[in-house]
């Protein structure tokens, strides 16, 4: 049987098969109504954490980017702002002499700053930054350390400065894996071969099985 409702609806309920409420929610009125597009435009807009200012000084560090895919360096500076007694990243910006990939490097660096100045956590850039492979191939950094990309290498930079102001922490070893790395240089094994999983030139043959020295994957579980 249909009801009419006479009155404003100002909040509802979700009940479950058994009776009780399950949820409860307030419909808030929108202050702008439905804009041209046909879209509420402030009603049940869901906005992030509000923005922090830019005061008119900020701390940070600049790190260098030699790759083998330029003759030019890649400068990348990352600016921290002070939150509760903390540094937390703020902004991001890359300068280089080499002007072929700046376009995306622009738009890559203000994007991770609109993240940064929301105040929300940032971490999981460092993971989508690293994540990302050249369909060209990557390259080899000195002392043999694989990048899959330009923009896996800036994310290993964001990690590195993560790092240093104390929002991450390095992964702990397991003393398994330092035992395997024992074993390894004792055996006199000097080259391994590329990682599935953690793409670094470090799987070597341990007691018949394929393993990792840098993450610890193994083959044989």
């Amino acid at each position: 049987m249909a009801v009419r409702i006479e009155e404003k609806i100002v909040a509802y309920d979700v009940v479950s098969e058994t009776g009780e409420p399950a949820a409860t929610a307030s419909v808030k009125e929108s202050k702008k109504g439905i804009g041209r597009s046909g879209r509420e435009e402030e009603g049940n807009v869901i906005h992030m954490q509000p923005l922090m200012k830019r005061p008119g000084e900020l701390t940070g560090a600049t790190y260098k980017i030699k790759t083998p895919l330029s003759e030019h360096a890649l400068y990348v500076t990352i600016n921290d702002i002070e939150v509760n007694g903390k540094r937390r990243p703020f902004e991001m910006f890359i300068n280089s002499k080499n002007m072929e990939n700046f376009a995306w490097i622009v738009a890559l660096t203000r994007v991770i700053s609109a993240v940064f100045r929301h105040a929300g956590d940032a971490t999981f850039l460092v993971e989508e930054l690293r994540s990302v492979f050249d369909p060209r191939g990557g390259y080899f950094k000195p002392g043999g350390k694989y990048m899959p990309s330009l923009v896996a290498e800036i994310g290993e930079c964001l990690e590195r400065h993560l790092t240093i102001i104390g929002i991450m922490h390095p992964p702990e070893v397991s003393e398994e894996l330092m035992a395997k790395r024992q074993q390894a240089q004792d055996g006199g094994v000097a080259t391994g071969s590329l990682c599935p999983k953690c793409s670094q030139m470090a799987v070597v043959r341990l007691d018949g099985c394929d393993t990792c020295l840098e993450c610890g994957y193994s083959k044989c579980g």
